[in-house]
């Protein structure tokens, strides 16, 4: 395999010149051949008995050459960057300028490299001091949720619904006389004041008593994700079943003992306050680096290719997929909720992309420039805690070179993180 490069005259761009050997191509052509010589039926032949000098011959030597290509193109392709050291950021577009039998195999491949970044002031920037306090109320805040999962439901059969009962109903809503999809339920049970359905709807349950039924009209908001239904207005004919209401735990020793390792109140409370306090503790830190970050990168020149941004918002998108997957959700069903195309979505996340790959590449600048490295003894911790994590030793996981690499770049990145703080000058 032989190389040449050239930049082109687009700021980090380089073309690649490859040549694959005659041989190399033709063998892969042999490859090729033996793979699908099952599917030819040739005149004279057994199918997928037929050589490959006749098979040429019935149906044209290029034939083979498209799967031949891909064959050995991406391992050269791979094979150039490695040899002459060249980062790219983007796929190539490639051309094929010889494909022939007999002949060497020559194709050009056009990629973005990655850019250079030009570091601004990144040593005794100016940082505002990011400080949370617990108070009484947060504390109170805690303890209330732990009511809540602790509460109990009582029915009510001798009053009307108010505000925060449960209401157990059947509905149905309709727009202009007919029912949509969706709208139907039976034994939907519903906390009022919760905000969990149309606004207006729950309101208008209140006062209702046990095997009332009404009609209540409301009007869908007109951001609501159905487009179908977004702005108008709607009439839910409802049946009230059952009223219940939560009874709270009275908050006491007791209830310290019932739902935490504690012997009182005052004990619960100061864990409480203790847990909270390293929550704001890491809150702040993460707040305090952000702004060191985003500072940083307000300083930085740096040129990012086109390529460089369609692949991280790809990125984006995979994740963000993968997300939606686990509410059951598929992107096509959620690009028609809310209205919009794939390239639609994908512009929104440019400017995420481009903010993500800056301070990525503003981080690499500084890890390079102050010569931060991450010792073999911190890459062996992460890998020990890595493989805690999962529930397997660490021998299994120690030899992927690609989770060492991904975990020291990670560790790097966070003492280019750790050294932007720690030399600021923060207020």
């Amino acid at each position: 395999m032989n190389c040449k490069v050239e930049k082109t005259e687009n700021a980090n761009e380089v073309k690649l010149e490859i040549t694959v050997e005659a041989e190399k191509f033709e063998n892969a052509m042999k490859k090729v051949y033996f793979q699908n010589a099952k599917y030819f039926n040739i005149p004279g032949f057994r199918k997928g008995k037929a050589p490959m000098n006749i098979v040429e011959k019935y149906y044209g030597a290029q034939i083979f050459y498209e799967d031949a290509f891909n064959e050995v193109a991406s391992e050269a392709y791979e094979e150039a960057l490695d040899e002459n050291k060249i980062e790219v950021v983007s796929r190539p577009t490639v051309d094929i300028v010889q494909m022939e039998k007999g002949k060497d195999l020559i194709f050009t491949a056009v990629a973005q490299t990655k850019p250079e970044v030009e570091l601004g002031k990144y040593k005794g920037i100016d940082l505002k001091k990011v400080e949370y306090t617990v108070e009484d109320k947060d504390i109170e805040h805690e303890l209330g949720h732990m009511q809540e999962h602790n509460s109990r439901l009582i029915s009510i059969d001798d009053r009307a619904l108010e505000q925060g009962d449960i209401a157990t109903i059947d509905f149905e809503g309709f727009v202009d006389g007919v029912a949509f999809d969706g709208g139907k339920a039976e034994g939907h049970e519903l906390e009022i004041g919760s905000g969990a359905f149309i606004p207006g709807f729950e309101d208008q349950l209140v006062g209702m008593k046990i095997d009332d039924e009404k009609e209540i009209t409301v009007t869908f908001p007109k951001e609501y994700f159905s487009k179908d239904l977004a702005g108008k207005e709607a009439m839910f004919k409802v049946k009230l079943h059952e009223i219940k209401k939560k009874e709270l735990p009275k908050l006491d020793d007791e209830f310290a003992k019932d739902v935490s390792e504690f012997d009182t109140l005052k004990e619960l409370k100061a864990s409480i306050k203790e847990r909270l306090e390293k929550d704001n503790a890491q809150k702040a830190k993460y707040e305090t680096e952000e702004a060191a970050i985003k500072a940083v990168c307000e300083k930085v020149k740096v040129d990012i290719p086109s390529g460089m941004i369609d692949m991280e918002v790809e990125n984006m998108l995979k994740d963000f997929e993968q997300r939606l997957s686990y509410q059951g959700l598929k992107m096509e069903q959620y690009l028609k909720m809310i209205g919009k195309t794939e390239e639609e979505v994908k512009k929104e996340y440019e400017p995420q992309a481009i903010d993500a790959i800056k301070s990525r590449l503003t981080l690499e600048a500084i890890i390079k420039a102050e010569k931060l490295e991450a010792t073999e003894k911190e890459i062996t911790e992460k890998l020990e805690e890595m493989a805690k994590n999962y529930g397997k030793k660490v021998e299994e996981i120690s030899d992927n070179e690609n989770l060492k690499k991904y975990i020291k770049e990670g560790i790097e990145s966070e003492k280019a993180i750790d050294f932007i703080v720690k030399n600021a000058k923060i207020k």
